[in-house]
């Protein structure tokens, strides 16, 4: 900034010039041309320019002038308003970074604990007059002198990161992307290891020194808490205190660890902070996903959120001592990383709180329960079928009674939701919730049944047909040809849907597509109704390929007169905007395609995003007969990308294989999908090996 009294005219216009040939150069500098009366105005109305004139300095010039603007700038300068509004400014932009310098790809510049946070307490303290350096803060006594020595060195390491990106990426780029933190990495330093058969890459170094900086940078009044702190009976019944808070516990939780604290108090804890996850689908450090967990426990019990998760608010009205579970969100994570089952391990540390708390052995079991078991409803849920009997009893005998299912179903809710945006979504929410239902009514002492759950979904879909005005008898030709696999594997709902629209089009030669609204709040349904075909199934998603839906759930169903009864259930994110006109245009698209004797195109191979690209999953393939050996269990693990199950479908076809189920699950950047097969290609293990081969092929990139 350059300051100019009222007779500079003439220098106004070479100063002018001279910005013009930075820009020319290439020089991005922030710039202005102003006199001493328009700085103080600026700097009344702007935030931003009354710090620029904080950290003004003479670089040539006149003294006397320069010398004017500071004198009447620090008149005018009120240090209480200007701490407001670099608070508020700040809290801006920590929004804007999602109030955590534990994201996978911060900003060092403006992410919370960066570089910017570091200025934001010079400034503040300049301005109040209490130093403009870490060592005049500690001769002040604001901080320690080894305080000001760590933030010193800090600061210095986040420059050194800046400079070495904005080499590495030739421009100004202040994000420490995935793309760059490996080369990053290796310019400081630091290595790729190997021991036994673990691995850690130059790139997990550079990071948790990262965070451990950032970490540095939000506690200037760090709280070294001693070991016999944590052994005295008042601290730990005032933690408990924090934990039984009517308000205000997440927030505790967080300025806990932002200053330490909480580490200090629970040493395993601080093992976790920084950690990285690269599994794909969690988006936050471990200790901030864990934090993140208790914080969506906390909102089941808040009235401003019941309208979010109706059922969970319903639930946790009803739950007593709803602390336990967010003791049970604060341990359920809290091994990762020290090598063997987190969750057993888990369990032990949890254990060990609620005896050295005082928790009641009812209590302490409960707790432990819920680490121990923190992932089992998501996968029972996920990657098991709710239809078959034994699977329920088995679950429920793992449960035992409603308090656990209560609050195992709440944990696991807020877990899945703590882990990325992108991993939950209505559809897992009603796995889950259907898997809760079901367990408490065997629970209750309802013996599972598939007599009797066939007998109520179709009471209940012949309710809903009665509604729609059919013939009663309606249904009766239809029914007939689908066995119970169906009725157990669909909603009432969707059984009433599909009747209606095929009752009196039992052998059409021509396919039939409809596609709904899901009643689940999100995506599409659409049922396929065909003569059943080996190509069938790949036709369809050929189809989905082309229009790249995700895929969220198909259910493939074989009537007994050789029809295929095949439903989807999809999502884009135009669907909310035109959902009429997409509706018609798949019903006509996708009939057209099914009645085409055109042969396949070949998959699209897609691209992976940038996550994928950074953590690979190397593809994995099991195969084996199910327990009744009638048909092959095919489970597959891959990263997510657009036009992968057509890349499957299109190998089954190849091969001439039968799908008769198939269940698809996506973890955020990662699938794992589940299909019922069979075929004669199977029944030799040389062609089976041909088959599996082709199919590892079909799922890379």
């Amino acid at each position: 900034m350059t300051t100019l009294d009222a007779t500079s005219d003439p220098l106004r216009g070479q100063l002018e010039q001279m910005v013009q040939m930075f820009w020319d150069l290439g020089l991005e500098i922030g710039h202005s041309i102003r006199t001493v009366d328009e700085c103080i105005s600026e700097a009344e109305a702007d935030i931003t320019v009354q710090t620029s004139l904080l950290e003004a300095r003479l670089v040539w010039g006149n003294q006397g002038l320069f010398q004017q603007m500071q004198e009447r700038y620090y008149a005018a300068l009120n240090p209480q308003a200007f701490y407001q509004a670099k608070m508020l400014e700040m809290r801006q932009r920590h929004v804007k970074y999602e109030d955590t310098p534990y994201s996978l790809e911060p900003n060092c510049k403006e992410s919370p604990g960066g570089l910017r946070d570091l200025q934001v307490i010079l400034w503040v303290a300049k301005a109040a007059g209490l130093g403009s350096s870490w060592r005049e803060l500690a001769q002040r006594g604001l901080i320690t002198l080894t305080e000001a020595r760590q933030l010193m060195e800090k600061e210095r390491a986040f420059k050194d990161i800046r400079v070495r990106l904005h080499i590495h990426c030739g421009r100004r780029e202040d994000r420490l992307v995935f793309d760059v933190q490996t080369p990053i990495a290796l310019s400081l330093g630091f290595q790729t290891t190997e021991e036994g058969k673990s691995v850690r890459r130059a790139s997990e170094y550079l990071m948790q020194r990262y965070y451990w900086a950032a970490k540095v940078v939000t506690q200037l009044n760090a709280i070294m808490l001693q070991n016999e702190f944590r052994q005295d009976p008042a601290n730990r019944a005032l933690f408990l205190q924090i934990i039984q808070a009517p308000r205000g516990i997440t927030h505790a939780l967080r300025r806990m660890n932002q200053f330490s604290i909480l580490g200090r108090y629970l040493p395993n804890f601080r093992r976790i902070v920084g950690q990285m996850q690269h599994d794909l689908f969690h988006v936050y450090t471990v200790d901030q996903h864990i934090l993140m967990v208790v914080r969506n426990v906390r909102r089941f019990t808040m009235s401003e959120h019941a309208h979010e998760y109706p059922f969970c608010s319903q639930l946790m009205a009803n739950f007593p001592n709803a602390w336990l579970i967010y003791i049970a969100a604060l341990f359920h994570d809290i091994a990762k990383g020290r090598g063997g089952d987190h969750s057993k391990l888990g369990m032990e540390d949890a254990r060990q709180f609620c005896v050295d708390h005082g928790l009641s052995e009812e209590d302490t079991e409960l707790v432990v329960f819920l680490v121990e078991h923190h992932l089992t409803m998501s996968q029972v849920a996920q990657k098991q079928d709710l239809s078959d009997p034994d699977v329920i009893q088995s679950f429920a005998r793992l449960v035992r009674d409603e308090r656990h299912l209560t609050a195992l179903y709440l944990l696991t809710v807020a877990d899945i939701r703590g882990t990325s945006p992108k991993v939950w979504n209505a559809w897992k929410g009603k796995l889950l919730e259907d898997l809760y239902r079901i367990t408490l009514r065997v629970l209750g002492g309802e013996a599972p049944s598939a007599d009797r759950e066939l007998k109520n979904r179709q009471d209940e879909a012949l309710k809903t047909l009665r509604l729609y005005g059919l013939p009663n008898d309606a249904h009766v030709a239809l029914w007939k040809q689908l066995d119970i696999s169906y009725f157990l594997r669909h909603d009432a709902s969707d059984i009433a849907w599909q009747t209606r629209a095929l009752y009196d089009k039992l052998d059409s030669p021509t396919p039939i597509v409809k596609c709904r609204l899901a009643p689940i709040g999100e995506g599409l349904q659409i049922t396929v109704y065909a003569q059943d075909e080996r190509d069938v199934f790949a036709r369809i998603c050929s189809y989905f390929d082309r229009k790249n839906f995700s895929i969220l759930d198909a259910k493939i169903h074989t009537t007994r007169h050789g029809y295929a009864l095949d439903t989807f259930l999809v999502t884009e994110q135009t669907f909310a905007n035109s959902y009429r006109d997409i509706i018609s245009l798949i019903e006509h698209e996708l009939t057209t395609l099914i009645k085409s004797e055109a042969p396949l195109s070949p998959p699209n191979k897609g691209r992976l995003s940038r996550l994928s690209r950074n953590f690979p999953i190397t593809p994995t393939i099991d195969l084996r007969p199910d327990e009744r050996g009638q048909y092959y269990l095919l489970s597959i693990s891959a990263n997510d990308r657009n036009g992968l199950l057509y890349s499957i479908a299109n190998v089954m076809t190849k091969y001439k294989v039968n799908l008769h189920t198939a269940k698809v699950m996506t973890l955020g950047e990662r699938v794992e999908d589940v299909f019922l097969i069979d075929g004669v290609v199977l029944n030799n293990s040389r062609n089976q090996i041909q088959f599996e081969t082709e199919l590892l092929e079909a799922l890379r990139v």
